[in-house]
């Protein structure tokens, strides 16, 4: 048994520490910086973009987490430190080497994070120059401030708690994320972290995360652009004494299936512009790969997004990207295709029930579920997506200003 908690109410999870404040760093004014710190002895797990452009603080957290457990995450809003070669690698490992100094870890026991602005530098004095105040700030409870801080184009944190039973004991679970524009899968322009109380070993862990990350954030796409950024940390502290083990380890991965689905879900939702959340579900195909790719091709299609703005029933576009997703030996008379459970596409021609008024019913909602049936296997895949309003070209046209 789990149960979830909204961002109005977030669990601290033993063994994690945050802090938050306003360093300049951003145009904006808010707290842009985030320190995290890790109890000695906590095991983390991380994936990171696929974006050949990997930013400075990527290459260096991947580096440094290679070496040896992290025990501090230095976390940077409003400034991507990406595209800026190697005065930006040189920022960013000053900005390790300052957390070291100040807490008494190793330089390489750092892992910076970055998003924001790509190909400006890095302003790292100022960064350098808020870390007394992090230091002295940090405390289990400041989950809140710290996924407010790490926001860009964002409109509201990205929080999730679930606590949950093992073996008769309680565990914590509580992950913070930001991401709005730029969102594709391989990750997305987004910052994760997440952290529980549980003792799990670090290969497990990885495998776990893997897999969460699989089911959530590489299932989401807003614009189909993938960052130069992504990274995604799973920190487990052990400090509940509760061990994951093959008699627990399925309840813990639903559960942690479950809150990355979250806060994926809550990514789309917060999309540049976006009004409508929607459900790309693809079954009944010959494998996952061939349902992903006609969810994508749906997802992806600028024709198709716009008509869910509007609240316009024109399935004939998403019929149009079914058709070509690539799907090889396609048979098109076997295709049926919803909106929620009203069936607009019956054997590859309109449904003889469907009329426009139910079509226009179901794109009125705020969420909406694209249904699509293969009917040629076992395999479903679900991809979510959000529309396309006037509002993301103001946002992306306007986001140096």
């Amino acid at each position: 048994m789990s149960k979830q908690y909204s961002a109005n109410i977030v669990l601290p999870v033993n063994g994690i520490r945050l802090s938050a404040t306003n360093a300049g760093v951003s145009k904006k004014d808010k707290d842009d910086v985030v320190l995290i710190e890790l109890a000695v002895g906590t095991q983390s797990a991380s994936v990171f973009t696929q974006n050949a452009f990997c930013a400075a603080p990527v290459q260096i957290a991947k580096k440094h987490i290679s070496e040896t457990p992290p025990r501090y995450l230095l976390i940077n809003s409003g400034n991507a430190n990406a595209g800026t070669g190697k005065a930006g690698y040189a920022a960013a490992m000053k900005s390790c080497s300052a957390v070291a100094e100040i807490t008494g870890c190793h330089a390489n026991q750092v892992l910076p994070f970055s998003t924001g602005v790509i190909g400006e530098l890095l302003p790292v004095e100022k960064i350098v120059a808020s870390l007394p105040t992090l230091n002295d700030a940090l405390h289990e409870e400041l989950w809140h401030p710290a996924s407010e801080a790490i926001l860009t184009t964002d409109t509201r944190a990205k929080l999730f708690s679930y606590q949950l039973e093992l073996d008769g004991q309680k565990i914590n679970i509580t992950g913070m994320t930001k991401g709005s524009g730029m969102i594709r899968p391989n990750m997305a322009t987004m910052l994760a972290y997440i952290a529980t109380d549980a003792k799990i070993e670090s290969a497990q862990l990885q495998t776990c995360l893997q897999q969460a990350v699989d089911l959530s954030f590489n299932r989401i796409t807003v614009d189909g652009d993938t960052s130069t950024n992504d990274s995604v940390v799973l920190m487990a502290t052990g400090t509940s004494g509760v061990e994951i083990n093959d008699s627990n380890l399925q309840t813990f991965q639903t559960a942690l299936n479950d809150l990355f689905v979250e806060l994926a879900r809550s990514i789309v939702r917060d999309g540049e512009g976006a009004t409508k959340l929607i459900n790309i579900i693809v079954e009944q195909g010959e494998s996952e790969q061939e349902c992903a790719k006609v969810a994508y091709a749906i997802a992806h299609s600028p024709l198709v997004k716009t008509a869910f703005f509007a609240s316009d029933p024109n399935w004939g576009r998403i019929l149009a990207a079914v058709g070509y997703a690539g799907v090889s030996d396609f048979d098109i008379d076997k295709v049926n295709i919803y909106l929620d459970e009203v069936c607009l596409v019956q054997d590859g021609g309109v449904a003889a029930s469907y009329t426009e008024e139910q079509g226009q019913a179901v794109m009125k909602k705020s969420e909406i579920t694209v249904r699509v049936n293969l009917q040629r296997g076992a395999h479903t895949t679900t991809v979510w997506t959000c529309d396309f309003s006037y509002d993301y070209v103001r946002i992306n046209a306007e986001y140096r200003t």
